[in-house]
């Protein structure tokens, strides 16, 4: 049977090459971690991270450290096999650079640099491997926190399977530094496998951190998988309707209330609840005593998590300071309209096109409205029947770290009624339950005016030039310019009249000449 492809690369009969495997530069790192390893290999250099691979090992490399001094004989082993493979993926997917970072099992083991050699020689030179001191792990889970929270103001705890690692974060930059021996396989290893003994070791290690309580009435941003496991019980025994971590949030109440509960539980009770994942059961209450400690400690309002942490971080020192300092949430729509829209020029002829309609905005409602106009167009090539739905999944679910849950509800919604989504569908009601009532009521009176906008256009910004909106009193005035291409039928008129609904306000069609 002939193959469809031949061996060198063109379709059988076609003539034609094939394109680059690579369309954008990629980079991996390895964090080689106590408790796991993982691979993650990033593409392009943009403002929110895109990884393309990500795979994990819980190898425990660290486990039974404190009564040996060593690496867990067996995980080193396995590690040596596991960083083979993902030397091979990483030269495969032709990232570049590529680089291991070591963190605390590794740092603190008496065979650790040993370790280190034998990776080296399997790896070769150009693989770096970097054997991180603590405060410089919590630099770089401080700078991927950055990235995903510019304005973060509060206290960054990154907890691993080895050590805690804590950064002061001021109004977007990071102050003081620690680390702390409290990862869950040591902790668990030092209270004798007993959580009510791990208490008392929390609460001392922790307050060896004076400036922790300068936290008061702040967030307090968790990083880490045994951490990330706990919002994903609570967010399914909640029922919330977004399966995100990122940005999670829970007020202080609810989090030491979560701890808790989850410090008391059985290993059988644990196994039971919703969302618990099975390879993390063992340090869920260990996790849980670690959280409780850090609430009392730092007075913090509200927990936030987080899914950027030390791969993060280390992959924003390879972006350009421009691309660095840019807005997370304009640059994630960006992001969609250059890969899903059709004329990028458009976006800010809408920006510009629909300010007259809501003056007064915030700067927050601003920021929203120019990121909406980035991603209204996205779903120009899906089939029609779908499109609103399957744009409003691809904002809601797409993977920018800038984007809290309120930016992905808020932008959701609108790119669907854009789409003229029946307004009670079904499947909008993430965005309904995540919104209060101001908030989908904007949703909605943006929607109408960007329906409005690409009914005119075509989606073009040479035919929008010829429209104006206008706000005269208590009416609407839609102004066309007579020769522009652009004409008042059926569906103008009745999207005109909609958009004025939207307002409250009666409408007008003007028809004004040309230049």
């Amino acid at each position: 049977m002939d193959l469809p492809f031949s061996p060198g690369g063109a379709p059988s009969g076609a003539g034609l090459a094939i394109a680059p495997s690579v369309t954008a530069p990629r980079c991996g790192v390895v964090d080689l971690g106590s408790n796991s390893v993982r691979l993650v290999v990033f593409e392009g250099r943009v403002r929110n991270p895109v990884p393309v691979f990500n795979e994990k090992a819980v190898l425990g490399l660290g486990r039974g450290l404190l009564s040996t001094g060593r690496l867990n004989e067996a995980a080193v082993e396995q590690a040596l096999t596991v960083m083979c493979r993902y030397h091979a993926v990483a030269r495969a997917m032709e990232a570049d650079p590529v680089e291991v970072l070591a963190t605390a099992a590794v740092r603190d083991a008496a065979n650790g640099a040993e370790f280190v050699e034998a990776l080296r020689a399997r790896l070769g030179p150009e693989v770096p491997i970097r054997i991180l001191t603590g405060e410089a792990e919590a630099r770089l889970s401080a700078e991927g926190v950055l990235l995903g929270f510019p304005g973060a103001n509060g206290v960054l705890a990154d907890l691993g399977g080895g050590s805690l690692e804590l950064a002061e974060l001021v109004e977007g930059r990071a102050g003081r530094l620690a680390s702390l021996p409290l990862g869950t396989l040591r902790l668990a290893e030092r209270a004798g496998g007993e959580p009510a003994r791990a208490r008392a070791v929390a609460r001392a290690e922790l307050e060896r951190v004076p400036w922790l309580k300068d936290a008061a009435g702040r967030d307090l941003y968790l990083v880490g998988g045994a951490w990330r496991a706990l919002a994903r019980m609570h967010i399914a025994q909640t029922a919330y309707p977004l399966m995100i971590v990122h940005h999670y949030v829970l007020p202080r109440d609810e989090a030491r209330d979560l701890a808790s509960v989850v410090t008391a539980a059985t290993r059988r009770t644990l196994e039971r609840m919703p969302g618990a994942p099975a390879k993390r059961v063992a340090d869920l209450p260990f996790a849980a005593v670690v959280l409780r400690r850090l609430l009392r400690i730092t007075g913090a309002r509200r927990v936030v998590f987080s899914a950027n942490g030390l791969r993060e971080g280390w992959y924003a020192g390879l972006l350009p300071e421009a691309v660095r300092q840019a807005d997370p949430l304009l640059a994630a729509g960006q992001d969609l309209a250059l890969r899903f829209g059709r004329d990028p020029r458009l976006p800010e002829a809408l920006f510009r096109w629909t300010a007259p309609l809501f003056e007064g905005e915030r700067p927050s409602e601003r920021a929203l409205r120019a990121a909406a106009c980035w991603v209204s167009d996205i779903g120009s090539h899906d089939h029609p029947d779908y499109r609103a739905e399957q744009a409003f999944l691809r904002v809601l679910r797409q993977p920018g770290v800038g984007l809290d849950h309120h930016a992905r509800a808020f932008l959701a919604l609108v790119v669907a009624l854009r789409y003229e989504a029946e307004p009670d569908a079904p499947w909008l009601a993430t965005s309904r339950t995540l919104l209060d009532a101001a908030a989908v009521r904007r949703a909605e009176m943006l929607g109408a005016a960007l329906r409005l906008a690409y009914t005119l256009s075509g989606g073009t910004p040479a035919l929008l030039a010829g429209t104006a909106l206008v706000r005269r009193g208590g009416r609407l005035v839609l102004r066309l310019v007579e020769g522009s291409g652009v004409f008042a039928g059926e569906s103008v008129v009745r999207r005109v009249e909609a958009l004025g609904a939207a307002f409250g306000l009666e409408t007008t069609v003007e028809v004004a000449a040309g230049e």
